[in-house]
This record gives structure tokens, C-alpha cells and sequence, in this order.
């Protein structure tokens, strides 16, 4: 391998003489130039040009890596992915003016006079090209690489980014950033994920653009002829996918840079937070009201008022004086305790956690060696640096203390990195793991690798799973956290954009996802509040949160028509919890989303990307949720291909179709798919508290057949791991009108005894047979919400709606059996 290494440079060595004898300076624009040496392995092509290095590698049948640089390509090194490349069936033919790489999935054509790229499908069909006459090039330092734009071209993902679901005509820069209270079209924000999903004539594909300095995209901005992704500095190193579903695109993009793992069970409920509770009794006050008022919660969370004048690793001794006396009191309400730390060591001689990071030599430097200072909440501070795995060992002991006092979850923020005036200098130097970094190319993990540091130290410490959220994050920050996505307002427009930021967070790789339900800055109207409430039951991680000096957003702070609107959803979201955390379980295999753009399952239908529709979201893969500003009487919605069912009343509605429809404060419209399989529970005020013992089975009528992958732990520990969990696959066929319920798997018994199914849409009172014998059949009316009480003497009662169902009860038996009609 040396030699290649020594002869390739030595080619490159003499073009660039040869260039330099010929008088010619570097011009503005360099670009690749023409191909000058090829070398060829099972599944990889490395290629000398007039002016650069290339690697081109076969990852898997459906990814191809591509690297370029200027220099000879240094070692690989990457915090994003993890996956090492597949061995695949690959063809390798080099032709005059081209080199072929194919797989059964994927052809790509390298041009070389000059270096340029293009996939195919095998069939000969274009997927994504290089533009002819720009393809890769370098202006100073920084590298671009052009793409043809294709004719009606989409482009979707690139994770929390603002903006319209198709990015076609904008354009983007990564590059984390501490925006408060962020205007509704900010970039850049908090997090970079530089990835995204290409769309047009049927075929859509993915770029993974792998390059931490700051990073611009433009999708068709300011210019009718290319797309382009590029960085600062640093090689173009970019992955190529293609599947014929956007679904196995982000199922193999998330196999590249990981998947989550299960989250604790407590993390799906509902979270009271805000900056700030406290003294103590007031976080027991707000804890003891949410059970008097039967709102079910599990997690509250403390703000930096909690520490010691903002002291990472400590507590306000008056305002806390016993930490786990008070965690250990909610706790036995059902409660867990999630506290917010930032990454900046107060500098201050004598104080233990500064005086250990010093002793350890964890703070990031300027070039001379003198320690980088910047200025946040505790004043002047010293950083660990997270790119050196000296620095998250230190991270890792000095969480311990959160351990130690009985906090069960980690909320990251200030990760970007934040310093009052945002200014860092480029000069401070990061270990980034042996390589010696600027602040220039760690900037954008260091979030990531805080995060990986907080994970690890917690799973170290903790016999129970830990939840961990973030504010900022790079690709792959899936496999340590959850993220919300900051200091939103409380406007509809920020709700709405809420939406669309965690759906194209779900895009990108990322499936646990939350925003400041309510919003953090300002003060909601009653009904943007409630409005904010509904949508907040269907999404990953419900967090209601405001800022200091705003009103209170408890629920029972808006009235009580708010309040009993708010428990109605919350309550919802509780009863769904084995839909939900079945759902959860999926993205920890397939990388798939739990909040999923429509553009998943019906991409190539335009009209999802009509903005009057791009909120429209499913949460799992059965229930349709249609957001809608707070102050709307009526709203237009869109049903995609197939039959659905309104959820209140269970109306069916043929898709393919636009609708208007009356809208009211008590009800957020939500639609069920078609063949949708929906496992529900009994009502529960916590997730520590055990539901009654029958699992109610929700399964609607419909002509396409359809399979859930149910699923059960503890939801606490990390035995799931060991093969303590309940799976079974249960099958929904139209054509037999049967429900298959596969052989359950795993060690650990269903915590259900019993199976109540509901049968939505099946006219008449169909007979039902188990085993060959008649099952007796109910009918009964079957409601997802509480009737609103009447408040104003002028008005009536809110009524219930109801779907008149077919309901009967069988045992939950662990084999393998069917219920045919």
C-alpha cells in the first residue's frame, strides 16, 4: 500500500511542476483537471488528477463514497460515521474516458477529462450528475461540488433547518449557532446535519456531505443551473444513496452514522419544565398539583437556577439544600428529575469541578497554550475540550454527581459553543481525537461529542437508562440524545414551524424530537396555548417550557376549558403509549422517524409540498396529524392515496383529496390510516404506574395489508438488551379479513393478560372466529376524548364524539395464532 501511496503523490507531484514550469499561477478557480492515474480494487477506485487526490468506494449495493482533496487524502477519520463498507458484488471497467463502478443497486460513470461524477440507475437512468463545466472545485480552501439540477427537482431534509418542506430555490449554512428567540426564516440555527434528500421524475437519492467546518448549500439559489454542497475547508467527502423509497434512504443513511437507542419509558410522557422551579417545595408544589389535577406527567425539569450562582456541578444549597431527599420525594410520585448543565467551568481558584479540569488539562487553548476564556451564565469560564478523549473522561466521572443525587436525566445546552458576544476565535485548538484541530473544523461537533460524553458518563453511572436531550448536535447525534430545537416564541407561526423542524429532523436520521410546547419566549394566547397542547401529544419528546418572567404555562394557568383540553390530549398521548414506544422501537431498527413527513410514505405526490399542507405530518406509521393555526374557524387538508378514518368519529373519507373542514380549540384533527394497527392501554398517571391488564388493539378496515411490530420492555433497564423484551409481529390481510398474530419473541412475558380488539370501519357485526370457534361480538361506542365541561351557562356542554365499533376479548397467548371473519 506504500508504494501506490508514494507513486500516486509522485504523479500529483509532477503535474504540479509541470504546471508551475508552464508560468501559470493557481487560478481563483481550481478545479479537479483531468484524470492522470487510476487505480483499481474489489469495490474502490483511487484516481490522480492534474490537481487533486480522489477516492471512489462501493459502501453498499446502494452507497457510494466519494472523497476529493487537494493534497493526498489523509487517514479517515469521521465523529458522524460509524459503518464500515459492506463486501459487495462490484464491477469495475475502465474505458478511455471513463471508469465504471456498478452494483445490482447502482451504477456510478467517473469522467476523466474532466474528473466528474454521475450515478445511474442500472437501467441506464439518471439519479444525480455533476455539472458539466463545474463539477468539483476549490476557491482558496474552500471546496464545492456543483450538481445538475434536474428538471421539477425537490430537495428535502438537511435536519433542523427553517423554511418550506421542499428547499428547491433556497439555500443554507451550517454552522451551530446560539439564535434566542430565532426569527421564523434564521439561519443558520442550532445543530448541523448535512444531509439530505434529492427528488425528481420518480427516483430520489440521498447526499451525506461528511465535513465538519462550517458548511453552505444551495439548492437552486440564485441561479437556474446547479445545485451545490461544500465547506470552508477540508476534503469533499460526501456518501451517495439510492433506493428506489425514501424510507430505505434514511433507513441507510442512519446505518452509516448509527440509530438511538430505546429511550427510558418516562421520557414519552409528558415533561413540566420551566426556567426557572424552584425553591424545592415549589418543584414539589407543581408536582403535587399535576396529580391533584389527574394531568399525567413523568418527568420535571430544573433550569440553571438549580446550581450554585450557575456553577456547573453544584446546588443552590438554600434554594435546594437536600438534592436527593427532593428527587427521591418525586420519584414516589412518579416523577423524574431532568437538569439542565452547560458546558463552561467557571474560572474561579479553589472551586472543586473548575480545580479538577485543571489538574486533568481538559480546557481548550489558544495556539500559545494559555487556556481559551469566554464569558456565560457563571461569568468568566474555561471549556472542556469534548473532541479529546481525555476531556469526556473527565466529563464522564464529573456526571457522576447528577448520579449521585438522583437525576435522571441530562439536558445539554449552551453545546453550540455559546459565549456572550458569539464570537469565538478561530484560533483556539481542539485535540479533535489526535489530529489537532482549529476552532474552524471542531466548532460544529463539539455539541456531538459533548453529548457522547454525557451519554456514556450516565449509562456509566446509572443501572437505568438515561434520557439525554441537546440543543446543538452534529450527524449521529441519534445515537446519544434526543433534541429540541431551542428558544422558539410563542407565536402560530413558530408552533407551525416547530412542525416542520422536527420533520425534517426525522428526515435527516434524528428520531427523538421536541419543541418549547407553549413556546419559550413571550406569552401564548389561551388558544395558541391549547392549540400548542394538542400538537404536543403527538410528538416525540412533550416538554412544555417557557422563559423567566413569562407567565406561567402549567396547564391549569389558562383557565379551565384549557386545562381540561390540554389533560384530554395529554391523557391521549398516555393511552397511546405501546403505539408510541412500539413506534420508538422501530427507529432504534430501521433509523425510521417517529414524527414523519408525509414526503416518507408519498413522495412524489406534489401536493404535500404545497405549503397549505407540508405541516400535515404521521405520527407512526397510523395517525395523520393536521396542525392548524389557533385563531382558524376553518383549514383546508389534504388525504394522500387510500382510505382514512376521521380518529373521533371514525367517518371514512376516500385520499386524493383536498377537503375544508370547520376547525375548534377542543379538537386537533387527526385521520388514521387505512389497515391501521394501533395498540392502546388503560389510562395510567405515570409510566410507573402499571395499566390494568388488557392491551386494547385498534385495527381499522381497509384494503392494503398491513403489519405492526409490537413491542414491550421494561422500559427502565438495559436488560432489553440481553433478550428480556415481548415482540410479536400482528398482520392485518383484507383479503382474508384476517388478523395474524405472530409467535411472540424475547424473554419477558407481555405485561397484558388479556387483548380487546376494536374493529373500526367493518360494516354490520361481522362474526369472527378464533381457532375455528365463534367469538362473541360487541358493539359499543368508542371515544379517544373526555367531553369538554360546560362553563359558560349560555353554551352547551362540549358533546363526545364517538365510532360505533365491533369490540371482543381474547387471551394475549404467546404462540402464534388468527382471528378470521
Amino acid at each position: 500500500m506504500q508504494t501506490r501511496y508514494y507513486s500516486l503523490l509522485a504523479a500529483f507531484i509532477a503535474a504540479q511542476m509541470a504546471f508551475t514550469r508552464a508560468g501559470a499561477q493557481t487560478p481563483p478557480v481550481l478545479d479537479a483537471g483531468n484524470v492522470t492515474a487510476v487505480q483499481k480494487t474489489a469495490q474502490q477506485v483511487k484516481i490522480t488528477t492534474a490537481h487533486a487526490f480522489a477516492e471512489v468506494t462501493v459502501y453498499s449495493a446502494g452507497t457510494i463514497r466519494v472523497r476529493i482533496d487537494k493534497k493526498p487524502l489523509a487517514p479517515d477519520f469521521s465523529y458522524a460515521v460509524i459503518a464500515k463498507p459492506e463486501a459487495v458484488n462490484t464491477r469495475i471497467t475502465e474505458q478511455d474516458k471513463a471508469i465504471v463502478l456498478q452494483t445490482d443497486s447502482l451504477k456510478a460513470v467517473i469522467g476523466k477529462q474532466p474528473f466528474s461524477i454521475a450515478f445511474y440507475t442500472p437501467g441506464g437512468q439518471v439519479i444525480n450528475q455533476d455539472e458539466t463545466g463545474l463539477n468539483t472545485s476549490w476557491v482558496g480552501d474552500a471546496v464545492t461540488t456543483y450538481k445538475k439540477l434536474q428538471e421539477g427537482e425537490r430537495f428535502i431534509g438537511l435536519g433542523e433547518k427553517t423554511g418550506n418542506l421542499d428547499r428547491s430555490g433556497t439555500g443554507y449554512t451550517n454552522w451551530n449557532s446560539d439564535v434566542f428567540g430565532y426569527q421564523v426564516g434564521q439561519d443558520p440555527m442550532y445543530a448541523t446535519i448535512p444531509f439530505y434528500i434529492g427528488i425528481h421524475h420518480d427516483k430520489n437519492y440521498g447526499i451525506f456531505f461528511d465535513n465538519t467546518y462550517q458548511s453552505d448549500f444551495n439548492f437552486g439559489a440564485s441561479n437556474n443551473r446547479f445545485s451545490s454542497f461544500g465547506a470552508r475547508g477540508g476534503e469533499m467527502n460526501y456518501y451517495f444513496i439510492y433506493h428506489r423509497r425514501l424510507a430505505d434512504i434514511i433507513t441507510a443513511y442512519t446505518a452509516l452514522t448509527g440509530r438511538m437507542h430505546l429511550p427510558p419509558m418516562w421520557s414519552l410522557g409528558y415533561q413540566q419544565n420551566r426556567y426557572s422551579y424552584y425553591p424545592g417545595t415549589e418543584v414539589l408544589r407543581i408536582a403535587q398539583t399535576l396529580r391533584e389535577k389527574k394531568i399525567p406527567a413523568d418527568g420535571i425539569t430544573l433550569d440553571i437556577h438549580y446550581m450554585d450562582r450557575y456553577q456547573l456541578f453544584t446546588w443552590d444549597k438554600e434554594r435546594f439544600p437536600d438534592p436527593p431527599q427532593l428527587t427521591g420525594a418525586l420519584k414516589k410520585m412518579g416523577f423524574r428529575t431532568t437538569v439542565i448543565v452547560d458546558p463552561g467551568i467557571k474560572v474561579e481558584k479553589g472551586a472543586p469541578a473548575f480545580e479538577r479540569g485543571l489538574q486533568d488539562s481538559v480546557y481548550i487553548k489558544y495556539p500559545d497554550g494559555q487556556y481559551y476564556t469566554g464569558q456565560v451564565w457563571p461569568g468568566w469560564c474555561h471549556f472542556p475540550d469534548f473532541t479529546a478523549e481525555k476531556g469526556r473522561a473527565w466529563w464522564r466521572k464529573e456526571v457522576k454527581f447528577f448520579a449521585d443525587n438522583g437525576v435522571s436525566g441530562i439536558w445539554n445546552d449552551m453545546n453550540e459553543i455559546a459565549t456572550w458576544g458569539q464570537k469565538m476565535p478561530d484560533n483556539v485548538l481542539f485535540d479533535y481525537d489526535g489530529i489537532k484541530a482549529s476552532h474552524l473544523r471542531a466548532h460544529n461537533v463539539y455539541g456531538l461529542e459533548m453529548v457522547r460524553a454525557s451519554y456514556e458518563g450516565a449509562r456509566e453511572h446509572n443501572t437505568e437508562r438515561p434520557f439525554i436531550l441537546t440543543r446543538a448536535g452534529y450527524a449521529g447525534l441519534q445515537r446519544y440524545a434526543a433534541i429540541w430545537t431551542g428558544d422558539n416564541r410563542s407565536e402560530d407561526n413558530h408552533m407551525l414551524l416547530g412542525v416542520r423542524l422536527l420533520n425534517s429532523l426525522g428526515l435527516s436520521g434524528v428520531p427523538f424530537t421536541g419543541m418549547d410546547v407553549g413556546g419559550f419566549t413571550g406569552n401564548p394566547t389561551i388558544a395558541l396555548y391549547t392549540r400548542w397542547m394538542q400538537v404536543g401529544a403527538f410528538i416525540p419528546y412533550f416538554r412544555n417550557h417557557t422563559a423567566l418572567n413569562t407567565k406561567a404555562s402549567e396547564p391549569w394557568a389558562y383557565g379551565e376549558e384549557a386545562l381540561e383540553i390540554a389533560r384530554n390530549y395529554i391523557n391521549l398521548r398516555y393511552q397511546l403509549l405501546p403505539y408510541l414506544y412500539s413506534t420508538f422501537y422501530e427507529a432504534t431498527q430501521s433509523g425510521l422517524p417517529v414524527m414523519r413527513s408525509l414526503a416518507i410514505d408519498y413522495t412524489f405526490d406534489p401536493k404535500i409540498y404545497d405549503p397549505q399542507y407540508q405541516q400535515q405530518y404521521l405520527f407512526g406509521p397510523a395517525l395523520m396529524v393536521a396542525p392548524f393555526e389557533s385563531g382558524k374557524d376553518f383549514g383546508r387538508v389534504y388525504l394522500p392515496a387510500g382510505r382514512w378514518y376521521e380518529l373521533y368519529t371514525g367517518a371514512a373519507t376516500a385520499g386524493s383529496r383536498e377537503q375544508i373542514i370547520p376547525l375548534t380549540i377542543q379538537q386537533l384533527p387527526v385521520y388514521v390510516r387505512e389497515s391501521s394497527i394501533i395498540p392502546m392501554q388503560p389510562l395510567v398517571q405515570n409510566t410507573m404506574q402499571q395499566p390494568a391488564d388488557t392491551l386494547m388493539l385498534h385495527i381499522y378496515n381497509g384494503t392494503v395489508k398491513n403489519t405492526f411490530v409490537y413491542y414491550e420492555d421494561d422500559g427502565i433497564s438495559f436488560n432489553y438488551e440481553k433478550g428480556a423484551f415481548y415482540k410479536r409481529s400482528i398482520t392485518f390481510d383484507p383479503v382474508g379479513k384476517v388478523v395474524e398474530f405472530g409467535k411472540a419473541g424475547g424473554s419477558l412475558p407481555s405485561k397484558f393478560k388479556y387483548v380487546k380488539l376494536l374493529l373500526h370501519g367493518f360494516s354490520g357485526q361481522p362474526a369472527w372466529k378464533l381457532n375455528g370457534k365463534a367469538i362473541p361480538i360487541q358493539e359499543e361506542a368508542c371515544s379517544f376524548l373526555h367531553g369538554i365541561s360546560k362553563f359558560d351557562p349560555e353554551k352547551s356542554a362540549g358533546s363526545v364524539d364517538a365510532d360505533k365499533v365491533s369490540t371482543f376479548v381474547i387471551g394475549n397467548e404467546a404462540g402464534e395464532f388468527s382471528i378470521k371473519m
